[in-house]
């Protein structure tokens, strides 16, 4: 179910980006640009932390329903398909977070991985 929902929720941000229907958020967000885009998603990335240290599950759900509509706006913007996303979650199956970090190198800017699942 998790993952219809999941579908569903980028085919339409798919949609409004292509269709550009007047008074969409969507749009007005893609029109603004990826400085604006990052701008609400650290917002909202933020948000769920706040609501996180205040252990109100339902705030905690709510936010965190923000963040992953955000991030699929940005990956809207740049053309970057869920999948990619879901292959290197699974491709980090069985790997531990330390592990992961250092394959990529002492170099690499990224964020950690988020461990093993």
């Amino acid at each position: 179910m998790a993952s219809q929902v999941l579908d569903r929720l980028y085919e339409v941000i798919e949609r409004r980006r292509d269709e550009r229907p007047a008074g969409s958020y969507v749009v007005t967000l893609l029109d603004a640009g990826m400085p604006a885009i990052a701008a609400k998603l650290r917002e909202e990335s933020e948000e769920v932390v706040r609501a996180a240290f205040d252990e109100d599950a339902h705030a905690v759900a709510h936010e965190a329903a923000d963040v992953v509509f955000h991030l699929f706006v940005l990956l809207a913007a740049r053309g970057i398909q869920p999948d990619a996303v879901y292959g290197e979650l699974s491709r980090r199956f069985g790997i531990g977070g330390l592990a992961e970090k250092a394959a990529r190198g002492a170099g690499d800017p990224g964020v950690g991985s988020g461990g093993e699942a």
